[in-house]
């Protein structure tokens, strides 16, 4: 099989650090202490991918580079020249021009590694000509390109290569974060894809869920958690991205951020917006740590995607026992499973042996909701 293959190699790095995205602030990762996540991510999921295979890739860290340290080199056929050895120098052109260049070989698929953005930049150039399929790796991911998790994302190119993998049109999505800032979650749909599609490993497009009562539910989410802080007044709440746990802020007559994290203590603002560091560094002087996060709707991932601040070294200092998952009951009933995806593959395995996690719904009301597997 012919695939075309290219990483985005500064995707993801604004996570940890408390940004939004990389795209545009790299820079600024930089000085804050980011490191590349997406190379080690894309290596993970290729390791597990059938060999014997013709890989059509752009040169250096766009590819090259991590291919030629997984398969034979007469397997390897660069097609697009980036000069560009160095991470952050690299445009979302050079995707553009390496994805026309797969296209030109007659591709039966393209595999890229990166978040939302990246799917765009390939959706602009494939539409529906070949499947494409996204080994996770950005700060955000709501398109339904994405395998789960990088062994996911093997596992589909194994079944697609034996045929047990239908293909299937998906939704290509991007969170409008001008909006989000404005306390509004509104996801643009930029068109529709083909992708591999098994309903185990590729996750479902982000939705998002409005009714009458919701505000009344996230009140309710809100009023348990601003008890527990009370009842907890030397532990610090780390409270992840989202409307449900900034209400939590709102009821409390704090301000609060849409898309970081923020820190609490005994009901009163310790800091807005922080970082991994940040984080850990508060939770130095507090008795224990209580981790406060949304779960995406439809999705059902509720750390990885878009809070990677709250790092597996957050959770570890917490523990799995102090994470409070919330959701709106109108959220949960389209949710069916939870999803974790660190980047650290002793702490997802911890949290799959779980087997279920309590999702906070309501004012002491919970439901036990299985972990995907």
């Amino acid at each position: 099989m012919k695939v075309g293959f290219i990483i985005n190699p500064i995707a993801g790095m604004g996570g940890r650090v408390g940004l939004k995205g990389t795209d545009g602030v790299y820079e600024k990762a930089l000085e804050l202490g980011a490191e590349p996540v997406a190379k080690e991510r894309a290596e993970k999921a290729l390791q597990r991918m059938e060999k014997e295979h013709v890989w059509y890739t752009a040169g250096n860290i766009l590819g090259e580079e991590l291919l030629e340290q997984i398969f034979p080199e007469d397997e390897i056929k660069v097609v697009y020249e980036c000069e560009k050895e160095t991470i952050g120098k690299t445009t979302p052109e050079d995707t553009h021009q390496a994805v026309r260049a797969f296209l030109e070989e007659d591709v039966d698929l393209i595999i890229f590694c990166g978040g939302d953005g990246t799917a765009r930049d390939v959706f602009e150039e494939v539409d529906k000509k070949v499947p494409i399929l996204g080994i996770p790796a950005g700060v955000k991911m709501h398109s339904g390109c994405f395998g789960v998790n990088p062994e996911a994302s093997a596992e589909l190119f194994n079944q697609f290569v034996s045929g047990e993998a239908d293909v299937s049109e998906v939704e290509i999505m991007d969170l409008d974060e001008e909006r989000y800032r404005q306390g509004e979650w509104e996801i643009k749909l930029h068109g529709e894809a083909l992708s591999i599609y098994e309903p185990h490993y590729i996750q479902l497009g982000k939705q998002s869920f409005r009714s009458v009562d919701q505000e009344e539910q996230k009140r309710n989410i809100a009023d348990f958690l601003i008890e527990e802080m009370e009842n907890n007044p030397d532990d610090l709440f780390v409270l992840g991205p989202g409307s449900t746990t900034a209400k939590i802020n709102e009821l409390l007559d704090l301000d609060h951020t849409i898309l970081g994290v923020d820190l609490l203590k005994n009901c009163q603002l310790i800091e807005l917006d922080v970082a991994e560091k940040e984080i850990l560094e508060h939770a130095e002087d507090a008795e224990g740590v209580r981790i406060a996060v949304s779960m995406i709707g439809n999705q059902g991932f509720f750390l990885g995607r878009g809070n990677q601040q709250i790092s597996p070294e957050v959770v570890k200092r917490a523990g799995l026992d102090n994470i409070y998952i919330l959701s709106t009951p109108t959220k949960l009933k389209k949710t069916s499973k939870l999803r974790a995806d660190t980047g650290n593959e002793e702490l997802d395995e911890k949290i799959k042996d779980k087997k279920y996690m309590k999702v906070v719904q309501g004012y002491r009301e919970y439901k036990l909701v299985e972990i995907q597997v």
